[in-house]
C-alpha cells in the first residue's frame, strides 16, 4: 500500500511508463497515417481511361504496330506522373505541417534503484501514458483526460470540444455530483483543451482511444463515396467500352471483308479505338486541378487532395464553425453600464483599476479592459492609486478583489476601497447597497434592484454578450492591515456590504473580412449556414453583423426533439444552428448532402468539427486547428480569412469547366469521327485513314487540347455552381455529335463527286484530305463547344488556346508536304480544296451556333 501511495506521489518510473505505453498504445485518439508513395502512384495509374490507354497499347504492340503502343504511353505517362507529383507534394506539405503540433509535456517520473527521486521531465504527447503526472501553465495542451490534482485559478478554453468561445474554470478542490454532465465536471480537463490561465497538476486517466476525444472518431476515416463527376466518368467508361467493342467489331468485319488482310484490318480496329477514346481526359483533369492547386498555393493553402479543387467549383453549401471563423476569437469590451442600462464612467474606472492593479492572472478580459480604456482616451491616472492588497480570483467565489488607496483629497476617491470584479451573481451575493446614478445616492439593494438587474443582464446575453458585475466598498484605515495573508476568513470579512455600481459587457466581434467573403460567396450562389456549439444568442448577433439571415434558427436541443422527415426540412431551411454536438453537426452535413442533394463544404478546426470535416465534400481547416481537424481536411488554410475560399471556388469552377470543355468536346468530335469512318468504310473499297494516319491524327490534337486547362470561362459560367449530369452530357452528345458528322460527310461527298477520290487511284488524294478536314474539325470544334456566345465574335478563347489551334492546324496543313507526309502515304492537296474548307467550316460554326441556340432554349443553360 505504502509503495503505490509513493508512486502516486512521486509519478511513474521510466520503467513502468514504457510498460505502460506498450500496452497501452501512443496517446493518439486516432491514429492516422499519410498515404505511402506507393499508394499516390497506384491512385494515379487506376483512372478508367489510363486502364483503355493501357489496353490499346498492350494490344498495339501484340499486333506488332509499336508506335502507335509507345505514344499511347507516353500519354499514361505524362498524366500519372503530373498527378502522381502534385498529390506527393501536397502530401509531404501537409506532413511537415502536422509536425509543428507536436509538443513536449512536462510529466513528473521518479528515478533510483535505492533512493527514488522525483524529476520532472519533458515527453512527446505521443509517449504520455496512464498513471503519469503532468504539470501544466498557460498555453498548454492536455495530453489526455486528467483528474486534477492541484490547481491555482485555472482558466482552460474547451472550444475545441464544446466550439463555445468562452473559457472555463477548473479547480482540484471540488467533488463532482454523479449527475453532472461530463463537459461541465470542475476536476476533470480533456484531451484537446488547452490552459489559458493558471497552474495545476493532474493524473492522466486515460490516453488516446480512450479519451473522451476519441469517442466522436467512431465513424471517422472511412472512405468517402464517388461524388457525382467520378460516377459520371465511370458510366462514361462503361458507355464508351460497350461503343468501342460495337464500333471495333463492325470496322474489323468491315477491313477484313474488303482488303482480306488480317493484320491490317486489327490494326484499324485498335486505331479505330484509340480515336473513340478520350485520351487526354485524365491529363486534362490533373492538369486543371494542378493549376487550381498552384494558384491557391499562392493565396496561401494547401491542397492536399486534388479532386477536393473540382468540388470547390461544385460547392453550393458552406457550413462555417463560428468561432474564430467569422469572429476573431478574443474578447473586446463593448460597455459600462448602471442598473438601468446607461453607461456610466465611473464603471468603468473601477473596472480598470480593477484589472490594472491584479497581478496574481491577467485573464483576456482584463487585458480587453485595458484596451478599452487606452484606445477611447480615458485618463484615470492609476499612478496616483496605491496597491494595498489583493484577493486573487478562485472558482468557489468567481470572483476578484483588490485594495487600493489614494491620498491627496481627491474628493470621493479619497482614502481606501475595495474594488470588485466577477460573475454577476457572485458579486450580487456580497452586495447591500446600490448606486442610483440618476439620483446620485446610495440606497439600500431591494428585491426590485436585483430583478431590474437580473433582466437587464438576460436582454444583454441575448444580445450576445458577455457580462461581468463591479462593487465597491470604501474601508475604513483600521479594517485591514497592509497585508494579508488571504485566509477565507478574512476574504469573507470584507467582501460583503458592498455597493453595486453597474456591469461590464464584452463580444467577440466579427472579422472585418467575414462580412465581404460571405458576400462574395453568395454572388457566386454558395450560401453560408453555421454550424457551432457556442450559444444561439451570441451566433445570432454574430450572423447579423456579418450579414447571415438569422430568420431561421434552431440549437441542437431543439433538432433532438424532431422526427426525421421534420428534422431534413428544418436543416434544409435554417440559416443558424446552435449549441450543436459533433454527432449532431455529422448530421446536419450529411442530411444536406443526401436529402438536398447539395455539394456540401465544412470549415473547422476543433476537436468537435472533426466528424462534419469527414463528411463533407470539401473540408477545409486551418494550419492553427487541432491536429485532427487538419489530418481530417481536404484543405488547410494558413490564413483564417474566408476571402481565401473565394478565390478557391474561383479555382474550382474554372478547373471543372475546363474540364467539362474537354469531356464535351472529346465525345462529341470522336463519336462524330467515328461514325464517319464507319460511313466512309461502306461507301470506300479502301480505309478512309491507315491506321498510323488515323493515331497520328488522334495525336496532334490530343496534345494540342493540353492548352484547354489553361483557358478562361465566361462571368456567368463562374457565378453558379455547376455539377456533373450524365443524363445532361448524353442529350448534349445526342444534339451535337450529328453536326460533327454532318461536316464529314459533307466533305466524304465534295471528294467523291467533285475530286473523283472513289478509286484506288485516288487513295492517297483522299487519305490527305481526310486527315486535314478531320484534324482542323476537331482542332476548331473546341471554340464553338467551349462558350455559349458566338466564338470569334462575342467571345475568343485565351492566348493558350489560340496558339495551340494555330499551330496544330498549321502542323495538319503542312504535314502532307513534308518527307513525313511522304513516308505517311500521303499527297499533295490542291489549293482548290482548301477554299472548300473555308466554306465548310463556316457553315460548320453556322450550323453550329444554330444547334447551340435551339438547345439553349430547349434546356435553359449551356452544358
Amino acid at each position: 500500500m505504502k509503495g503505490s501511495i509513493f508512486q502516486f506521489c512521486a509519478g511513474l518510473s521510466f520503467t513502468e511508463a514504457d510498460r505502460r505505453l506498450r500496452e497501452n498504445g501512443p496517446n493518439v485518439p486516432l491514429e492516422y497515417s499519410f498515404p505511402r508513395w506507393w499508394h499516390l502512384l497506384w491512385n494515379s495509374l487506376f483512372h478508367p481511361f489510363i486502364i483503355i490507354l493501357i489496353v490499346l497499347s498492350v494490344l498495339s504492340f501484340i499486333t506488332c504496330d509499336s508506335p502507335n503502343g509507345f505514344i499511347m504511353l507516353i500519354l499514361v505517362f505524362i498524366s500519372v506522373t503530373l498527378r502522381f507529383y502534385q498529390e506527393y507534394s501536397s502530401s509531404k506539405a501537409a506532413m511537415k505541417l502536422s509536425e509543428f503540433v507536436k509538443c513536449p509535456i512536462k510529466v513528473q517520473r521518479c528515478a533510483g534503484r535505492v533512493v527514488q527521486k522525483e524529476l520532472v521531465v519533458q515527453v512527446d504527447q505521443r509517449d504520455v501514458v496512464p498513471g503519469d503526472i503532468v504539470i501544466f501553465e498557460p498555453g498548454d495542451l492536455f495530453p489526455g483526460d486528467i483528474r486534477l490534482l492541484s490547481s491555482k485559478q485555472l482558466v482552460v478554453s474547451q472550444a475545441s470540444l464544446t466550439g463555445e468561445s468562452w473559457t472555463t474554470d477548473k479547480t482540484a478542490e471540488i467533488r463532482e455530483d454523479h449527475s453532472t454532465p461530463l463537459l461541465d465536471l470542475k476536476n476533470i480537463c480533456f484531451m484537446g483543451t488547452n490552459v489559458v490561465s493558471g497552474t495545476g497538476t493532474g493524473l492522466v486517466i486515460s490516453t488516446g482511444s480512450n479519451t473522451y476525444m476519441s469517442t466522436m472518431f467512431s465513424k471517422v476515416g472511412k472512405k468517402k463515396p464517388p461524388d457525382e463527376f467520378e460516377k459520371g466518368l465511370r458510366r462514361i467508361f462503361y458507355l464508351l467500352i460497350s461503343v468501342i467493342l460495337a464500333v471495333v467489331t463492325i470496322m474489323f468485319v468491315i477491313n477484313y471483308t474488303t482488303s482480306l488482310n488480317l493484320s491490317q484490318s486489327v490494326l484499324f480496329a485498335i486505331s479505330v479505338a484509340s480515336a473513340l477514346n478520350p485520351q487526354m481526359l485524365p491529363l486534362i483533369i490533373n492538369t486543371c486541378l494542378a493549376k487550381g492547386a498552384l494558384a491557391m498555393a499562392k493565396d496561401r493553402c494547401i491542397v492536399k487532395s486534388l479532386t477536393s479543387i473540382r468540388h470547390m467549383g461544385s460547392m453550393d453549401i458552406l457550413c462555417i464553425d463560428k468561432t474564430g471563423s467569422l469572429t476573431m476569437n478574443h474578447a473586446i469590451m463593448v460597455n459600462h453600464l448602471d442598473c438601468r442600462g446607461l453607461p456610466q464612467e465611473k464603471i468603468l474606472r473601477y473596472a480598470f483599476l480593477n484589472s490594472y492593479f491584479k497581478s496574481d492572472q491577467k485573464y483576456p478580459l482584463d487585458d480587453a479592459i485595458l484596451a478599452f480604456v487606452y484606445s477611447n482616451g480615458f485618463r484615470f491616472q492609476p499612478s496616483k492609486w496605491r496597491k494595498i492588497d489583493e484577493i486573487p480570483f478562485d472558482f468557489i467565489r468567481r470572483r476578484v478583489s483588490v485594495i487600493l488607496e489614494t491620498e491627496g483629497g481627491h474628493s470621493q476617491f479619497f482614502g481606501r476601497f475595495l474594488l470588485t470584479k466577477g460573475a454577476l451573481l457572485e458579486v450580487l451575493r456580497v452586495c447591500s447597497f446600490i448606486e442610483n446614478f440618476d439620483k446620485d445616492e446610495i440606497s439600500p439593494f431591494s428585491s426590485n434592484d436585483y430583478q431590474r438587474i437580473l433582466n437587464l443582464s438576460e436582454d444583454l446575453s441575448n444580445e450576445g454578450l458577455r457580462v461581468i458585475a463591479v462593487a465597491i466598498r470604501k474601508l475604513e484605515m483600521p479594517q485591514i492591515c497592509e497585508t494579508s495573508n488571504g485566509s477565507k476568513r478574512e476574504e469573507e470579512d470584507i467582501e460583503r456590504d458592498m455597493v453595486f455600481i453597474g456591469l461590464i459587457t464584452f463580444f467577440d466581434p466579427p472579422k472585418d473580412s467575414a462580412k465581404q467573403a460571405l458576400w462574395r460567396l453568395s454572388e457566386k450562389g454558395v450560401k453560408a449556414k453555421v454550424l457551432t456549439g457556442d450559444s444561439l444568442s451570441l451566433t445570432t448577433r454574430v450572423c447579423r453583423e456579418v450579414g447571415i439571415s438569422t430568420t431561421h434558427v434552431i440549437t441542437g436541443p431543439e433538432l433532438e426533439q424532431l422526427d426525421q422527415n421534420t428534422f431534413h426540412e428544418t436543416v434544409q431551411r435554417a440559416t443558424v444552428l446552435a449549441r450543436l454536438t459533433p454527432i449532431q453537426k455529422q448530421r446536419v452535413v450529411q442530411s444536406l448532402q443526401t436529402i438536398g442533394n447539395h455539394v456540401v463544404g465544412f470549415l473547422g478546426d476543433g476537436v468537435n468539427d472533426s466528424l462534419a470535416l469527414d463528411a463533407a465534400n470539401v473540408s477545409i481547416s486551418v494550419d492553427s486547428g487541432v491536429a485532427i481537424a487538419k489530418d481530417m481536411a481536404d484543405i488547410i488554410l494558413l490564413e483564417k480569412d474566408l476571402n481565401v475560399l473565394v478565390a478557391g471556388v474561383e479555382h474550382g469552377r474554372l478547373s471543372f469547366g475546363n474540364t467539362m470543355k474537354y469531356l464535351k468536346m472529346s465525345v462529341i468530335a470522336n463519336l462524330g469521327s467515328v461514325i464517319s469512318l464507319l460511313i466512309a468504310t461502306l461507301l470506300f473499297k479502301y480505309e478512309p485513314l491507315t491506321s498510323r494516319q488515323l493515331l497520328t491524327q488522334n495525336f496532334i490534337y490530343s496534345v494540342g487540347q493540353i492548352a484547354l486547362a489553361w483557358d478562361k470561362m465566361d462571368e456567368e459560367y463562374v457565378k453558379t455552381p455547376h455539377k456533373s449530369s450524365e443524363r445532361g452530357l448524353s442529350m448534349f452528345m445526342l444534339w451535337n455529335a450529328p453536326v460533327c458528322t454532318l461536316c464529314d460527310v459533307a466533305t466524304l461527298l465534295f471528294l467523291w463527286f467533285y475530286y473523283k477520290a472513289y478509286t484506288d487511284v485516288t487513295q492517297k488524294f483522299f487519305h490527305s484530305a481526310w486527315f486535314i478536314e478531320g484534324l482542323l474539325l476537331q482542332t476548331l470544334i473546341i471554340h464553338l463547344i467551349r462558350t455559349e456566345k458566338i466564338p470569334f465574335i462575342q467571345d475568343v478563347a485565351s492566348w493558350p488556346v489560340i496558339f495551340s489551334t494555330v499551330v496544330t492546324s498549321a502542323i495538319g496543313i503542312a504535314l502532307p508536304f513534308t518527307p513525313i507526309g511522304k513516308v505517311m502515304g500521303f499527297s499533295l492537296i490542291p489549293l482548290s480544296y482548301f477554299g472548300f474548307l473555308v466554306l465548310l467550316f463556316l457553315g460548320y460554326f453556322t450550323v453550329g451556333q444554330v444547334v447551340k441556340r435551339l438547345y439553349i432554349l430547349v434546356y435553359k443553360k449551356w452544358l
